[in-house]
């Protein structure tokens, strides 16, 4: 009797176990890494490849307008674990790289330069005076490549900002959205599901993989949490890219730190310390995830400023 008494406590203890430790797992924070850029070229697929690879729930942005997008649509139609997002892109932002418009330059003519690429800079791009329905048009024609190329496609986000910088291009997102379906990521204070915003891009390489393991490790735990990676491997094509945006993405002497950068952001995904963290610091979820059961019929931002 007294044996049976002994394992009928033991089975208590292990259930109250489990039950605990799902309690605790429930109440883990939840972080969201939302991969961008993809498609830009074959190093930032090999990247998004490398991260896919370890079956972690991951978001990816695409960029429909770039040359590298159909390599990425093969890659990712084998990794139900990544959920795809279309990265609307107006710019293109490298020196001596460049991609422009998918309806082609006549179609929109206040969004391309004299070569008929998409300008360097948002600054550009403002100067540019662009028109709201050709921003309509060409950004309709990347969402539908999107859902035309076999993805599953979740949700749209700006390359940049720039489709959430002003009233009138945050309304054109939202009826974007509305009219396909989709949801609309973060960015920085524009959020319409609650999601914190942190991103890795302008932190220094040398810093970059402490303050990306410092921030994850005290997440909010009644948010969702955003992280945006920058991520690429190493490539001569990578290598020599030279950002027209931000000098900090280049040395004093104008060498391109672009792809150095990248690659810190990818190491740090791929570390033993992010792996041993997960399930126990908080819980990784992508969009697919975090959207489910919820309604995309009315999208309202709310900013957090």
């Amino acid at each position: 009797m007294k044996r049976i008494i002994l394992c009928f406590s033991i089975l208590v203890l292990l259930v109250c176990e489990g039950k605990l430790s799902a309690q605790q797992n429930n109440k883990l924070p939840q972080l969201l890494i939302r991969l961008d850029d993809i498609g830009m070229n074959h190093s930032v697929n090999m990247a998004m490849l490398k991260a896919a690879q370890t079956g972690m729930p991951l978001s990816a942005s695409m960029q429909f307008a770039c040359p590298w997008y159909q390599e990425a649509v093969e890659i990712l139609k084998q990794y139900p674990n990544v959920t795809v997002g279309v990265h609307l892109t107006l710019t293109s932002e490298w020196k001596n790289y460049r991609w422009g418009p998918v309806t082609g330059r006549t179609a929109v003519p206040s969004l391309v330069d004299s070569n008929g690429y998409f300008p360097q800079s948002t600054r550009a791009f403002n100067k540019n005076h662009y028109k709201v329905d050709e921003i309509e048009t060409e950004l309709s024609a990347q969402i539908e490549r999107a859902i035309n190329s076999g993805l599953k496609i979740t949700y749209i986000d700006p390359h940049m900002g720039i489709m959430l910088s002003t009233p009138e291009l945050r309304a054109l997102t939202e009826k974007l959205a509305h009219k396909y379906h989709l949801a609309i990521s973060t960015l920085s204070s524009v959020t319409y599901f609650g999601e914190t915003y942190k991103e890795m891009w302008g932190e220094p390489i040398a810093t970059k993989k402490e303050a990306f393991l410092t921030y994850i490790s005290k997440l909010n735990p009644d948010k969702p949490n955003l992280m945006v990676l920058h991520t690429a491997t190493p490539s001569p094509e990578m290598d020599v890219l030279v950002d027209m945006n931000s000098n900090m993405m280049n040395s004093k002497d104008g060498k391109p730190l672009t792809s150095v950068h990248r690659q810190t952001e990818l190491n740090a995904l791929l570390s033993p310390e992010f792996a041993a963290m997960i399930n126990k610091k908080f819980k990784l979820i992508n969009y697919s995830q975090l959207l489910a059961g919820k309604d995309l019929s009315i999208l309202k931002a709310a900013d957090n400023e």
